[in-house]
């Protein structure tokens, strides 16, 4: 579900149980190097007003950043807060489930409505 958009890219939610927003430049790219400067710009700006919320929201153990696109070659950016409680810690999510999950975290949607009056003013 796309939670924010400009002239540059867009902001899509990733169901989880974890929380999880990724990054699309409109244009579609397939590696970040083929970004215009702005685009660019746009794209790591956003990702890292998007970390430093998760950081100061949810206080995770960690952040993992990813861009992938192998089955997708479009460009975009995975931002995930990961917990030692979720279900593939420390493993990717993408990968082998460790455990069922054991999280409480505060409201997604509190988060989200954040993160979209953030990148509005930006």
């Amino acid at each position: 579900m796309k939670i924010y958009e400009n002239e540059l890219l867009y902001v899509e939610i990733e169901k989880s149980e974890i929380p999880w927003l990724k990054i699309f430049p409109l244009k579609k790219y397939k590696e970040l190097s083929e970004c215009d400067t702005e685009t660019k710009v746009a794209l790591l700006d956003a990702m890292l007003l998007i970390e430093t919320q998760m950081i100061k929201y949810y206080h995770p153990k960690k952040v993992n950043i990813a861009m992938f696109g192998n089955y997708l070659p479009h460009l975009h950016i995975h931002v995930m807060a990961r917990f030692e409680e979720d279900s593939y810690f420390p493993e990717p999510m993408w990968g082998k489930k460790q455990r069922d999950a054991n999280l409480n975290l505060p409201s997604f949607k509190t988060f989200v409505y954040t993160i979209k009056k953030l990148l509005q003013k930006t």
